[in-house]
């Protein structure tokens, strides 16, 4: 194992200096960045804000029950049975019904040993109901249903989350799922995250509806931007799921900030259907209940491309348009816990870190010059091409570095020095039984390769759990520990033993000591 070709020799001087001058790349300024690639600091590190969420699915069960309506009617009505008093509350439906027993045979979905998919699908999956004195019936969600409704709400309130953060520019930001009804959201470097919070409390429900001169039923009372109150029809024309794009802009006419939006094929044909048949009348633009702009309608505008107007500052178009790009949320969203770490935590963070990183790193390295002498300072030559090539590929992969990923560094650097002590107190034993130097060496490279990747495939599985299975920090400790592993082998096997075997080959018929 003390042979190497000069390809060989190539391949390793090659894959070492490509990675490791990736991790030059953190020294450089960012006025004269020549790749823009850096390891990121963590929360933990350079401070930020910490922000946990909770959805509020109430309104969300509200909308779902009223769904509901129609098809228990038809459900009724197919099966004969007459019922009065149909009422519609916050999360229920009430109603009384003449035949209770009947009732409760199609709920159940049993008749003739056979099962109705559509009744059992609201019997086990869906919908449970609740029998009452007077022959009223209670219908509501089951425990299924009211989970298989925040679960979906949750998941996609993360996605929509993480379009508005990554919009705002956000480096590195910590999106995670926290129990049934809860968002964690972390963003390192962000000291003021009043702009985050703004954007993220609102649902950005959007829809059009048209401004009616009456009182008549079906018609809300909405107050616009300007203090103005609205009867404005209850009937949407159009709503935001039908915006393609919605971007910032400046209205040359009167230099006011604006949002233009672009429509599909279907919006795009309500949109013009509704402008055609109302020109006149003023068309209120409704953001979460409340009336941001109301213009009148001049003429038909079927091109699928409109402006929303409403006395915006730019920062304020620039938010909106962010808003309505990234999709409404399915639900509110309450900040439940708030935390901003300041960057002095920060800085005496990694601080902690780097003293403990370096004092460790100097005793390892004395200690290997102590114990092994030039072959210590071959080790140890061998440790800082493991560290500079483990910055590199982090350097490489952007990752985030936390106080665990720094842990993870420091155990790589036992570990490193674990794999060279193996394979030294091997060769030391073939010394004492083999009359060849060269022999003795590569015997010792050998035999205690077995070992060496045993404790660090070990290791490596159990970095691979880590990471699979843990989250934020966890993860962070497992990739720096994971990454530290394959440069730990590549180091030991490649480079020190290549430097090995240049000390060997040129001393081959002196006494070496080790």
């Amino acid at each position: 194992m003390l042979n190497f070709t000069k390809i060989n020799i190539l391949l390793i001087y090659l894959t070492f200096f490509s990675i490791s001058i990736f991790s030059t790349l953190n020294l450089q300024s960012k006025d004269n960045l020549i790749i823009d690639k850096k390891v990121n600091l963590g929360l933990d590190l350079q401070g930020g804000s910490y922000l946990l969420l909770e959805i509020n699915s109430d309104s969300l069960i509200e909308e779902k029950i009223q769904s509901k309506v129609i098809p228990l009617k038809k459900l009724l009505k197919d099966n004969n049975l007459d019922y009065f008093d149909f009422k519609i509350n916050k999360d229920t439906l009430s109603l009384k019904i003449n035949d209770i027993e009947k009732f409760k045979l199609i709920f159940l979905s049993k008749k003739d040993n056979t099962v109705n998919p559509y009744i059992d699908n609201y019997r086990s999956f869906e919908l449970d109901y609740k029998e009452l004195s007077d022959n009223n019936i209670e219908i509501k969600f089951s425990k299924f249903g009211l989970l298989t409704i925040n679960n979906s709400a949750l998941k996609q309130s993360i996605e929509i989350v993480r379009r508005r953060i990554d919009d705002v520019g956000t480096k590195e930001p910590t999106i995670l799922q926290r129990g049934e009804k809860r968002i964690l959201v972390e963003l390192p470097g962000l000291k003021d995250p009043d702009r985050i919070k703004k954007l993220l409390g609102k649902t950005a429900q959007l829809n059009f509806r048209l401004v009616s001169d009456n009182s008549e039923f079906g018609v809300d009372d909405l107050i616009s931007e300007n203090g103005e109150i609205l009867k404005v029809s209850k009937r949407i024309v159009m709503s935001g799921e039908n915006l393609i794009d919605a971007q910032p802009s400046i209205q040359n006419q009167k230099n006011e900030p604006t949002v233009s939006f672009t429509l599909d094929r279907l919006g795009a044909q309500k949109f013009g259907r509704t402008t055609t048949d109302n020109v006149g009348k003023r068309l209120a633009i409704v953001l979460d209940g409340k009336i941001i702009s109301a213009p009148n309608i001049n003429e038909a505008i079927t091109s699928g491309n409109g402006m929303i107007s409403g006395n915006f500052t730019f920062q304020e178009a620039t938010d909106l348009a962010l808003l309505l790009r990234s999709g409404a949320l399915p639900t509110p969203l309450n900040i439940v816990e708030e935390r901003t770490v300041g960057p002095d935590l920060g800085e005496d963070s990694i601080k902690s870190g780097i003293i403990s990183l370096i004092t460790g790193f100097l005793l390892v390295i004395l200690f290997m010059f102590y114990k092994y002498k030039v072959f210590g300072l071959i080790a140890n030559t061998a440790l800082i091409a493991n560290l500079l090539m483990l910055v590199g590929i982090l350097t490489i992969l952007e990752a985030t570095l936390t106080l665990p990923g720094i842990a993870g560094i420091i155990l790589t650097v036992g570990m490193a020095v674990d794999a060279n002590v193996l394979i030294f107190e091997r060769i030391r034993e073939e010394l004492k039984t083999e009359k060849s130097i060269i022999h003795a060496f590569d015997s010792g490279y050998t035999k205690a390769k077995i070992t060496v990747l045993d404790a660090n495939i070990t290791t490596l599985i159990a970095a691979v759990i880590l990471f699979a299975f843990g989250s934020g920090p966890v993860k962070g400790f497992a990739i720096t520990l994971g990454i530290g592993i394959i440069t730990t082998l590549f180091s030991a096997y490649f480079l020190a033993r290549h430097l090995t075997s240049i000390i060997v080959l040129n001393n081959k018929k002196k006494e070496i000591r080790i």
